[in-house]
């Protein structure tokens, strides 16, 4: 039988020979504008993994448009980068394209050498916090300019087609929105007047590069910002775009600023699908559906119902270089998936530091190579003994393997995953579960012996002999010493996310870093409505809106979230520590900030005010509850070192056993330890 994904589609004159597009994405990895050998290394082992076209990007179009860490498309002597570029793409398998943008007002001062950015009207930034410059007549045509040579430069360099961003928040769906374009004169108004700009800029580069080129635009397909394009607009403006000689369009969905969760784990799978059929449904050219498709299987069923006719898979591919190759193969059990956490690829661009990822050690560092195979029986082959079957311990096992050393994993519980599980626990992090399966699959693929529900002991090591023993015994709960700890009604929010134990109507969270917000969303669904129930509700029309909008984000219980710093959600990622404090809100669950607990009491716990932003501190407070959730954080769980020490065994301690962190410290300190064998 035919596989949708893998049949060919012709996007003007160039036929694409599957339905998977890499879409541009920002990397951080160029200097100066110029194409680095990391970039050229980043997207070749992707080529390799066999998707029909990648787009690389974005790319300016002129001074005012990005920053260094962009690739320069803005002068000629930018060509010669952009065509090693298309080269080693277009050599390893995969068709080529360049986005190519400008930010607008979404440029910050500071990458401009302290001008001004540009916009249709001189309305501040809430992301930059910085007021633009707004654009005359003679600039806009400048810049309408530069983006016909910005293509021109990408079509000279080789690349197979020319994408423009048309979305996000940037320069064009700047003139589009009414929120951010305030203009009087023809570039503004009407509708007709705000599609100008964009419409202007396709024509010129058609007009530039030639019928045969491909011209293909990035654009969203709702903004979610309160008073700027309504759907319909947008449908109006793909439906122009297409008769002006647009080739395909890619949707996208949001704005930098928008407060809908776009990329993140709580958005489901293909959630943004639907912003694709609206717009396929009014043009005759191909449209790429985006955002969360980071599976083959989902992939497949939006082609297939019509939503699309390609899928736009970008963080995916990062995670996975190899998954078009692998879902050909008909090995998508071997696939590790996107997990949606955004703390390598979204993150670290916040940190001004180019893309990495949690799933994949090796992303953004692919000029390292694959590790150094060590010959089979040969002096470098070392029998290594992996204790802890969580990230850390299977990410260093499977790096090890691949390199041919002889390597056994231990793991005292019953499954693999560790901590992922507790991670996968609160609502819309189900992802990290996936991780954990991904991980595991791959342990089956390798052959990798895994040894369950055994504790290493030193009789154990001593049996098997190993050259190498890597400690990957994670963490344990950090109990803090507060008195009442023993009281029946204290529990471990480890506990709680996995379900070992019941809490009451009334609870109380000692804690705010991430575990404590993830346990209070986690007990704030308790008693909201599924999603079937939700679906069947509504279609039946059964209560109102705005009712089953209540019974969806009220629960069964108080919550109330007491942390002892002057803000809750230190530790958590800034991509998603904005919807996870939008949702604590809107699951009525209560924060109270630079509040100690000193006491647990049989009636609930009591907690002094410390000096912070809401208080001069001092005062001591009560709440009454029924049952004290303890979310103060992880220890080092670390029994083995000294033990090994003693046996004189070559050893090192990984993940949280030697230092407590984040998965995506556990994934590296894996990898790491690996490599160094």
């Amino acid at each position: 039988m035919t596989d949708t994904l893998f049949t060919p589609i012709t996007i003007n004159t160039l036929e694409i020979e599957n339905r998977i597009y890499l879409p541009a994405m920002h990397l951080g990895m160029a200097k100066d504008f110029e194409v680095t050998d990391q970039i050229v290394n980043f997207y070749t082992q992707r080529a390799k993994g066999g998707p029909g076209m990648i787009c690389v990007g974005y790319a300016t179009v002129d001074e005012l448009s990005g920053n260094t860490q962009n690739i320069g498309a803005h002068a000629d002597r930018f060509i010669p980068g952009l065509t090693r570029l298309a080269s080693a793409i277009k050599e390893n398998g995969s068709l080529a394209a360049v986005q190519i943008n400008h930010a607008g007002r979404y440029n910050f001062s500071f990458f401009i050498d302290g001008k001004q950015s540009v916009a249709p009207s001189a309305i501040a930034s809430r992301m930059t916090k910085e007021t633009p410059k707004a654009m005359s007549v003679e600039e806009i045509k400048q810049t309408i300019v530069a983006f016909a040579a910005a293509a021109v430069r990408v079509q000279k360099a080789g690349f197979d087609a020319v994408e423009v961003l048309s979305g996000t928040g940037y320069l064009i769906s700047e003139f589009l929105s009414p929120l951010t374009n305030q203009r009087t004169d023809e570039y503004g108004g009407s509708l007709e007047n705000r599609m100008r700009f964009g419409l202007e800029i396709i024509a010129a580069i058609r007009e530039a590069v030639g019928e045969k080129f491909p011209l293909m635009v990035r654009m969203n397909g709702n903004d979610f910002m309160p008073g700027g394009n309504p759907r319909h607009e947008l449908i109006a403006y793909a439906r122009a775009l297409a008769k002006v000689g647009v080739d395909a369009l890619c949707v996208n969905v949001g704005w930098h600023e928008a407060r809908v969760p776009m990329i993140v784990a709580q958005v489901p799978r293909g959630a943004f699908a639907y912003l694709a059929r609206g717009i396929k449904e009014v043009v005759d050219i191909p449209v790429i559906a985006s955002h969360r498709i980071n599976d083959p299987k989902e992939a497949r069923e939006v082609i297939k119902e019509g939503y699309c006719d390609m899928v736009a898979m970008g963080r995916s591919l990062i995670a996975d270089p190899m998954l078009p190759q692998k879902a050909r193969q008909g090995k998508e059990n071997q696939i590790v998936h996107c997990i949606a956490c955004a703390q390598g690829c979204f993150d670290n661009l916040f940190k001004l530091k180019h893309v990495e990822c949690l799933c994949n050690p090796l992303a953004g560092y692919e000029q390292e190579g694959e590790n150094a195979p060590v010959v089979p029986g040969g002096a470098s082959c070392k029998k290594v003994l992996v204790v802890g079957g969580g990230a850390a311990g299977m990410t260093a096992a499977l790096t090890a393997a691949r390199r041919g050393h002889l390597v056994t994993l231990y793991e005292s519980c019953d499954r693999l995953g560790g901590q992922l599980h507790l991670a996968a626990a609160p609502p819309g992090r189900q992802e990290f579960a996936q991780f954990a399966r991904d991980l595991e699959a791959q342990m089956v693929a390798l052959k990798i012996p895994v040894v369950l529900n055994t504790v290493v002991d030193k009789s154990l090591i001593a049996a098997m002999a190993p050259d190498v023993v890597l400690l990957a015994t994670g963490a344990i709960p950090l109990l803090p010493p507060i008195p009442g700890l023993e009281l029946p009604h204290v529990v471990d929010a480890w506990d709680v996310l996995t379900n070992k134990v019941d809490t009451g109507k009334r609870v109380a969270i000692i804690g705010g870093g991430a575990v404590g917000v993830e346990t209070a969303l986690f007990l704030a669904e308790k008693g909201t409505l599924s999603a079937d129930t939700l679906k069947f509700l509504f279609v039946n029309k059964a209560e109102t809106p705005e009712t089953l909008f209540e019974m969806v984000t009220k629960g069964s219980k108080e919550i109330c979230v007491v942390e002892m710093m002057d803000r809750v959600g230190k530790d958590i990622g800034k991509s998603t520590k904005w919807g996870m404090m939008q949702d604590l809100g809107r699951f009525g669950v209560t924060t109270i900030t630079a509040g100690r607990v000193t006491k647990i009491i049989e009636t609930g716990i009591e907690y002094v005010e410390t000096p912070g932003a809401e208080n001069t501190g001092g005062a001591t407070r009560q709440i009454e509850v029924d049952t004290v959730v303890v979310a103060a954080g992880s220890a080092s769980h670390n029994p083995l070192e000294e033990m090994v020490k003693q046996m004189g065994m070559v050893f090192q301690v990984i993940g949280d056993a030697g230092k407590v962190g984040t998965a995506f410290d556990a994934v590296h300190a894996g990898y790491r330890a690996a490599r160094e064998i």
